[in-house]
């Protein structure tokens, strides 16, 4: 059986600002006990380094509660900030929510 999973849609530019807020949504889930998200970026059309390290603190928080955070619909800019930065390898990223069953049928 799957667990829970909280899905997020950011939208627009995801920058300092948006990153913030994004922070505190997932402190918030974290308090309520929720530990598995997926972020959806189908609707995010950039991200910038400040966006980008919001993430990397959103993923610490979840990591923390040993969770995990999962990235979906990456544009060819945002694929292409996370391989230049190298977080691609640090982040899970799946194509559908289909893989997603996947990634937890074999942990």
């Amino acid at each position: 059986m799957l667990p829970k999973i909280k899905v997020l849609k950011p939208e627009g530019i995801f920058d300092g600002v948006k990153a913030s807020e994004f922070r505190q949504e997932i402190n918030q889930l974290v308090n309520q006990g929720v530990i598995y998200i997926l972020v959806d970026f189908k609707r995010v059309t950039f991200m910038d380094s400040s966006g980008l390290g919001g993430l990397v603190q959103a993923l610490k928080t979840i990591r923390a509660a040993r969770g995990r955070l999962f990235l979906m619909s990456l544009s060819d800019q945002i694929s292409m900030l996370f391989e230049l930065t190298n977080m691609g390898q640090v982040f899970e990223i799946i194509k559908d929510k289909s893989e997603l069953d996947s990634k937890f049928a074999n942990p």
